[in-house]
């Protein structure tokens, strides 16, 4: 690749002169002397082959060519300013990058509205995100490639924020042979049905929390399958109630009659990395985390359960 012959610097040049109106008064902003403003600029066109002023009384006027640099350029020295603020934020110990993982029946609302909070002061940390199902969130933060975690499950040896807890519904689709038998329902009624559960993301000790031992059982590996299936008529499942807003409203799933345990409120917690200091940026998000998943739940969106 070419290397460039134009200078930021002489971008910021041409951008003052334009913003200012001229190249006296550019030179006043950039504490320059006036010849030294007109001479960068002309060298500059000299440099591009390309006319970018052209002089239109006392006013200095950018041509076309001119005018489709500078937009460019704007972005340029823009883009070239926040990575010097990231070098320098990184030297004050700000992180470059906050890598999360999420139990995927975690409401994505909560964490939507977190990270939109975080942005404006993140001074360009990025995030990760990263969704894993029940053991899947333990094994990415054992393996060190998470600085934060939220699960439903009692990590050993780790201290972590307790969160709200998330409702699953047990659920079928209206016409499913379970809601035709028109009573309370047993988990010996459940056991000779189909059952619809997620896939445990993890390898090395996967779980089947949340499986009655039914007969039938059909393993997913997303939300988003799980929820056709049984708002199709496929097997029953106990689902997230924030995920399957549309389809209780829609009607195409409807709570099973259950006796008990029709409605299951597993735990949410948010873990950090025990042998990692967090950064100021992973500290700020940890509270906007935290303060977000105070707020209720919408029931909105399609999807369903996972093997809690």
């Amino acid at each position: 690749m070419r290397a460039p012959r134009v200078t930021l610097d002489q971008w910021r040049t041409l951008q003052a002169v334009v913003d200012q109106g001229g190249f006296a008064q550019a030179a006043e902003v950039l504490h320059r002397s006036q010849s030294s403003v007109s001479y960068t600029v002309a060298r500059m066109q000299e440099q591009l082959g390309v006319p970018l002023l052209r002089i239109d009384g006392r006013k200095a006027v950018l041509t076309e060519a001119g005018d489709v640099l500078l937009r460019r350029s704007r972005q340029l020295v823009k883009q070239a300013s926040q990575l010097e603020d990231l070098a320098y934020n990184m030297d004050q110990g700000w992180e470059a990058e906050v890598r999360l993982v999420v139990d995927a029946a975690y409401p994505t609302e909560r964490l939507i509205n977190a990270l939109a909070a975080f942005i404006p002061q993140s001074r360009g940390c990025r995030v990760r995100l990263r969704e894993e199902v029940l053991s899947g969130v333990e094994e990415v933060l054992l393996e060190g490639t998470a600085d934060l975690a939220i699960s439903s499950l009692d990590l050993v040896g780790y201290l972590g924020h307790e969160l709200h807890a998330v409702e699953f519904v047990a659920v079928a689709h209206p016409q499913h042979s379970l809601h035709q038998m028109q009573r309370q329902l047993t988990f010996e009624d459940l056991q000779q049905q189909l059952q619809v559960v997620i896939r445990d993301s993890g390898r090395s000790k996967p779980r089947d929390v949340g499986w009655l031992g039914a007969e039938q059982r059909w393993t997913v590996s997303s939300l988003s399958t799980a929820a056709r299936f049984v708002s199709s008529g496929l097997g029953f499942a106990w689902l997230p109630r924030h995920l399957i807003g549309r389809e209780l409203a829609e009607g195409s799933l409807l709570p099973l009659p259950l006796e008990k345990g029709g409605n299951k409120h597993p735990r949410f917690t948010l873990y950090s990395h025990k042998d990692k200091t967090l950064g100021p940026a992973s500290q700020i998000l940890v509270e906007l985390l935290r303060k977000f998943d105070a707020l209720p739940a919408t029931a909105a969106g399609t999807a369903p359960p996972t093997e809690h």
